[in-house]
């Protein structure tokens, strides 16, 4: 395994960090703990969950992830060994079967104490902020939503102040945010900045061959501001696998079961650039997951890469990635490709 450091912390991570958003719904508890139990001994150290999991979010499954991550900690006793990530969800329709209202203080209290007690923990190495509640493009959206984004931005100063004070008490070691976008991140750099509270670390964002937004304007921001991306459906909802190519939706993947949440993956664009891809895969010896990973695993304002799997197989591979380097002629093939079909996928 190879590790960077949470930027502006002494914190260490696997650069490839295991995503449970699939356990307590597509995943059983036992399939969760086998995940777990293996991603551990592979050197992963690093494990984000979230109290909005498992994904699609319903009111009777509401924090079964984080329960079931608490279980794997009290049966194990490896609470110690795991750099351990969570987040308070956004606001929104899709959302309030949780609570009403955005990021105040009461809701940050209550999400974060409700998350520790689940997770069977008293602190948390990276809290974040699952997306904003201001109306960003992001979740499919591609272009700045004007007409229906909210005129106010958050409560930054609010928000910062409280994450703060548990940051202080040693409840949670560091903070980041989630979908986020270059005003938004660099709003609250400032925030911190000025008011000498504690900074956001890393942005969770969707990054992927067929996605590659974040380099528009928040791939810079991570270089100079030292906040580093981690970047989530690098597989593209398991599009960039090729499972789903020539029509095929195979029984119990998430294009079968969720079709909505890889539908904004599959438009023409990305499968003429999904066909190529694998075709730069093949003449490496690759398998287009293991392309997909490696390429990820290797950009600079990169400090983890979250995969997920319902399979151990899937797991295995992915977890394997990291000790995959592309050569600068297979970089540069790449390259060619997101030159022609740039960001099929919103």
């Amino acid at each position: 395994m190879k590790y960077t450091i949470l930027p502006n912390t002494t914190i260490k991570v696997s650069k490839i960090c295991l995503g449970t958003m699939t356990c307590g719904n597509q995943n059983t508890q036992e399939e969760a703990f086998e995940q777990m139990d293996y991603a551990l001994t592979q050197g992963v150290n690093f494990f984000d969950t979230a109290e909005l999991y498992p994904v699609p979010a319903t009111p009777e499954t509401y924090a079964d992830t984080e329960r079931i991550i608490g279980n794997w900690f009290q049966k194990t006793g490896n609470r110690d060994q795991i750099v351990l990530a969570s987040k308070i969800a956004g606001g929104g329709d899709y959302t309030k079967h949780i609570r009403a209202g955005g990021f105040t203080k009461q809701n940050l209290t209550e999400a974060i104490e409700g998350s520790l007690q689940r997770l069977k923990t008293d602190y948390l190495d990276l809290y974040q902020l699952h997306w904003p509640s201001r109306g960003v493009n992001c979740f499919g959206v591609r272009d700045y939503p004007f007409e229906t984004s909210t005129k106010e931005a958050e409560n930054h100063l609010e928000i910062l102040e409280t994450l703060n004070t548990f940051v202080k008490a040693g409840t949670i070691k560091a903070i980041g945010l989630s979908n986020e976008t270059p005003w938004g991140t660099m709003k609250y750099l400032e925030t911190a900045a000025t008011h000498n509270l504690v900074r956001p670390v890393t942005v969770q964002n969707s990054y992927s061959m067929i996605h590659r937004a974040y380099e528009y304007g928040m791939s810079e921001v991570s270089m100079r501001e030292n906040i580093g991306l981690l970047a989530y459906s690098p597989l593209a909802q398991g599009v960039l696998s090729g499972k789903y190519l020539d029509g095929k939706s195979p029984e119990g993947s998430r294009g079968n079961l969720f079709p909505r949440f890889v539908a904004r993956y599959m438009g023409d664009g990305s499968t003429q650039a999904v066909r190529q891809y694998d075709a730069i895969a093949k003449k490496n010896g690759l398998t287009l997951s293991e392309l997909s990973l490696a390429f990820i695993n290797q950009l600079p304002f990169l400090t983890s890469n979250i995969i997920g799997a319902t399979k151990m197989d899937q797991l295995k591979e992915n977890i394997g990635s990291i000790d995959i380097d592309l050569s600068a002629e297979t970089l540069a093939e790449i390259n060619a490709v997101h030159a022609e079909i740039p960001n099929p996928a919103p």
